[in-house]
């Protein structure tokens, strides 16, 4: 573990220095996107300035150092998540790319009339209208498992859903609207008794929690880049070796193919059978300084120092006067979602901005869940690890003068 030093960290988000709207910008709307230090953005410099060039196809020497820092991203990756074989990387544009190639690929090639596909009530959408979308071709059906109302899966009724025409589970390991971090290993676990592979969105947990994929058994497991201190434009799709030689590929074109005749065309091996085309070469190579950058400090560290924030941001906001928690779970991460009496989320986002504060409104993506509390939309306070206590004291103060000015 690196040693923890919030001032140091800080300093290197270049962003969090500036104003807005007149005021010192806090930053709380890191569930949608992380800001990048200045390591990553130096990166993204430097590859444009010393060595752009297309990756995979060139013999010249530009081509070739570039390849050589694409691939270096991908075996980071490997190890960052502990993955058995670098070649079970699939480098994608983001998380909802990479949960739309296993709906494709894997549903195109195991999945059929009358099969059923298990997701749960707390899904972003991008975890969910693929699987629809796959079972209005095909003819499958979606069963949900059912949460309580504190935003905790009911893992009973989870092992109820299973049945010999399931194929595939598919669920988050840390909701982005509740911020419940789900027993995803014991999920696994079940899934596989019944001989059923599992995807895993990791996108809110990839910058929270240390992931280990053989440990956890995960089939899949996606990730973007953006969550995590990198480019936006990248993420990550891993897969068991023997699931990924399986399935067709995603895209036809250049770099997925061996061989191309009018008759027939032959894949190539993985990783590349999944990548066709240029890729985002920057941001995958960037997404690569992303992940030094965190293990120099280290998950364990940021997890411990952002479990503290999250204890000390839900008790202040628990002073707010008619503030209703969404997600209460025993177990949670970096996310706090609430509405306040009948004030509109919205009209409290506005508000806030005009005091330098960002904070997320809506439904997040996530309209089930919405529709599970019956209401519209929530206000989200999402952490990083470069937020502060002071930062909290802000949005308090910011807080309960917008409060006092919508209600008055």
């Amino acid at each position: 573990m690196g040693t923890f030093d919030i001032e140091k960290i800080r300093a290197d988000f270049p962003i969090l220095g500036r104003e807005v709207n007149g005021k010192p910008l806090v930053y709380f709307d890191n569930g949608a996107t992380t800001q990048k230090p200045r390591q990553v953005i130096d990166a993204i410099t430097r590859y444009y300035a010393d060595m752009n060039s297309n990756v995979h196809r060139g013999v010249h020497y530009l081509s070739q150092i570039s390849t050589d820092a694409f691939e270096v991203t991908r075996r980071k990756v490997q190890t960052f998540i502990n993955a058995k074989y670098e070649h079970e990387i699939i480098v994608t544009k983001g998380t909802t790319e990479a949960i739309n190639i296993i709906a494709s690929c894997y549903g195109r090639a195991f999945i059929n009339a009358g099969d059923e596909i298990i997701i749960s009530a707390m899904e972003h959408h991008s975890n969910i209208v693929p699987w629809q979308m796959l079972c209005d071709e095909k003819g499958c059906k979606l069963r949900v498992i059912p949460m309580n109302d504190k935003g905790e899966l009911d893992i009973e009724a989870y092992k109820s859903l299973f049945s010999e025409r399931t194929k595939l589970a598919s669920f988050t390991y840390v909701s982005n609207a509740l911020g419940t971090v789900n027993p995803v290993k014991q999920m696994i676990d079940i899934a596989h008794d019944h001989r059923v592979p599992v995807l895993i969105d990791g996108a809110q947990a990839i910058q929270h929690v240390a992931i280990d994929v053989q440990a956890l058994d995960a089939d899949f497991f996606a990730f973007s880049g953006h969550k995590m201190y990198g480019p936006t434009g990248v993420g990550v799709l891993y897969g068991k070796e023997e699931l990924l030689n399986k399935m067709p590929p995603y895209q036809g074109g250049g770099d997925m193919i061996k061989d191309v005749t009018f008759e027939k065309t032959t894949y190539n091996e993985l990783p590349f059978k999944f990548e066709a085309g240029t890729p985002n070469i920057e941001a995958g190579i960037c997404l690569g300084d992303a992940i030094d950058y965190i293990e120099g400090i280290g998950l364990e560290t940021i997890k411990v120092y952002e479990d503290e924030l999250l204890a000390y941001a839900t008790s202040r906001l628990s002073e707010i006067d008619g503030i209703r928690f969404i997600g209460t779970a025993a177990q949670k991460s970096s996310v706090i979602s609430f509405v306040v009496d009948d004030v509109h989320p919205y009209d409290i986002g506005v508000i806030l901005d005009k005091l330098g504060i960002a904070v997320r409104t809506g439904h997040h993506c996530a309209q089930p869940v919405m529709d599970a509390f019956e209401i519209s939309g929530t206000v989200r306070v999402s952490l990083a690890m470069y937020n502060t206590k002071e930062e909290v004291d802000i949005l308090m103060v910011g807080l309960k003068r917008a409060l006092k000015m919508l209600r008055d």
